[in-house]
């Protein structure tokens, strides 16, 4: 039961650390983000299995982390209250060719990297866009004029 208990923390610890680092960050991972993954996800599981390395607390741990996942999943399907809260809103981020610094700001974003994705999307200036929104996958949509 003490490995359930640790797998259901460290899961919740997990979503709780995706949510706060922000939707752009996870989207655009460089090289030693990927090493710091690795890294997060082996001292996780020292913590979740505390030497365990048996075949019992192997599917303890995994199971409970996978039943956790597709009970999410199922919160986030059928509860609309509590979808923005486990999956993110989209967010308007450029209106009618002008940029609004605040939805920026809390995004942590900057305005080379919309300009960057505007031209990765075949947009010369953002003078062009109608909207351009931050998904919840962290990509931007752009809605050209």
């Amino acid at each position: 039961m003490d490995i359930v208990l640790r797998a259901a923390l460290a899961y919740l610890f997990i979503l709780f650390i995706t949510r706060v680092i922000g939707r752009r960050e996870l989207s655009s991972l460089q090289p030693f983000d990927l090493i710091l993954l690795v890294v997060l996800g082996d001292l996780i599981q020292q913590g979740v299995t505390q030497s365990d390395y048996s075949v019992t607390g192997l599917l303890l741990a995994g199971g409970t982390i996978a039943v956790l996942q597709a009970g999410i999943s199922l919160l986030n399907f059928h509860s609309k209250r509590l979808r923005p809260l486990l999956e993110g809103e989209p967010i308007v981020i450029v209106q009618d060719g002008q940029v609004i610094e605040k939805n920026l700001n809390r995004e942590r974003l900057t305005l080379s990297e919309i300009q960057e994705e505007a031209r990765l999307s075949q947009i010369a200036s953002l003078e062009d866009v109608r909207w351009a929104v931050l998904e919840t996958n962290g990509k931007i949509s752009f809605i050209p004029k």
